[in-house]
């Protein structure tokens, strides 16, 4: 995904922060993620460098290590390597930081060495309840 489209907030033909919330609630400021899956790293100076450096792009979007570099405990499946879970206030900030010119500039220092998956997404709010987004989807589906 260019960082157009994920600056522009059109992801998958989706434009995620205008999708309706469900029940008529209001859209409440919430937290969004960018989540890296970090498999097995070659550490060097690159790596490195881009460990150094990631803080000061995320600052200018009030972003921070939630996670960064621990070992998972697999309880079901496979999971090779790390996670890293950044949070940021909305996923705008998020999208911002992931297309800022600061950011791009670093990515290659990371790409080039580790293999890895990054993903964005929003939070939930901190009312969610599960079960009432269960009733949605059962009426929706009409069972």
């Amino acid at each position: 995904m260019t960082p157009e489209v994920i600056a522009s907030g059109v992801t998958g033909g989706q434009d995620r922060p205008n999708k309706p919330v469900p029940h008529g609630m209001k859209r409440p400021e919430m937290t969004a993620y960018a989540i890296g899956h970090i498999r097995p790293e070659t550490m060097n100076e690159d790596v490195l460098r881009y460990i150094e450096e990631i803080q000061a792009t995320m600052d200018p979007f009030e972003g921070r290590f939630l996670v960064h570099g621990r070992q998972v405990e697999v309880m079901e499946g496979t999971w090779p390597g790390t996670i890293v879970l950044i949070g940021f206030p909305d996923i705008e900030h998020a999208r911002g930081w992931y297309a800022s010119q600061a950011y791009q500039a670093l990515i290659p220092l990371r790409a080039n060495h580790i293999a890895g998956d990054i993903i964005l997404v929003d939070g939930v709010p901190t009312d969610y309840d599960a079960s009432k987004t269960a009733a949605s989807l059962r009426e929706a589906a009409g069972l």
